[in-house]
């Protein structure tokens, strides 16, 4: 089928992405006492990427799911724009459209975004295979990293460190990419604020929703530096 090593051929360099990040992921699950079965499903059906990872100290520390829930939708606000420009592409697809709308993360949208779809090749199919193989992907990674965490006896003190350095390259990443530094001071000043009035058990998510609103405030300013 043309529309599978079309799609096939654009996500490759992501499986390598979503490979080792859902290894770590599924170590992390496993040193932290859940099944493979349980591990899998979870990237199945949640699919969030940075909030997997982030879940797993929080699930281990007794967070409350309301907490979890306030932690989700602002870690993952941002595909709430990211679906509005899609809207009318998904909403044709049929049964699909569903399952467009679960599997957007920030890399499928990257790739829909800047695709460049052959002649005579079903547009509809290629971008459904997309999203499609990036989940099998994550899937995969976590699926892996499960079974090794449960089946393979060595030290893992550390692993969790893993998902601080995946946000710290998503930091510099943005440093390095964006002329605008507010939204990173903004985010530094008031994790650093709260972290010192409330402790390092209750910052978080005051600190997120004051993030967002200081952005929002700050919209103006930041488009302007950046063009």
């Amino acid at each position: 089928m043309r529309e599978f090593h079309f799609a096939l051929k654009n996500t490759l360099p992501i499986f390598f992405t979503y490979l080792f990040i859902g290894i770590a992921f599924g170590i992390l699950m496993s040193d932290a006492g859940y099944s493979v079965p349980l591990i899998t499903a979870s990237s199945f059906f949640i699919f969030a990427g940075s909030m997997q990872l982030v879940m797993v100290p929080m699930m281990t520390s007794g967070a409350s799911l309301l907490s979890l829930a306030l932690m989700a939708f602002f870690i993952n606000a941002r595909h709430i724009f990211y679906g509005i420009g899609f809207i009318e592409k998904f909403s044709r697809m049929g049964w699909r459209y569903p399952y467009m709308i679960l599997t957007l993360t920030d890399e499928t949208y990257s790739v829909l975004c800047s695709v460049q779809y052959e002649e005579d090749l079903d547009e509809d199919t290629a971008a459904f295979l997309i999203a499609l193989l990036d989940h099998m992907y994550w899937v995969f990674g976590s699926f892996i990293g499960a079974c090794a965490g449960q089946f393979l006896q060595f030290d893992m003190r550390g692993i969790e460190f893993s998902a601080t350095a995946f946000f710290l390259v998503v930091v510099v990443n943005q440093w390095q990419q964006y002329r605008s530094k507010l939204p990173f001071l903004t985010a530094a000043v008031c994790a650093l604020g709260f972290y010192l009035l409330l402790g390092k058990e209750y910052f978080l998510i005051p600190t997120m929703i004051t993030c967002l609103a200081a952005l929002i405030l700050l919209r103006k300013p930041i488009e302007a530096k950046e063009g």
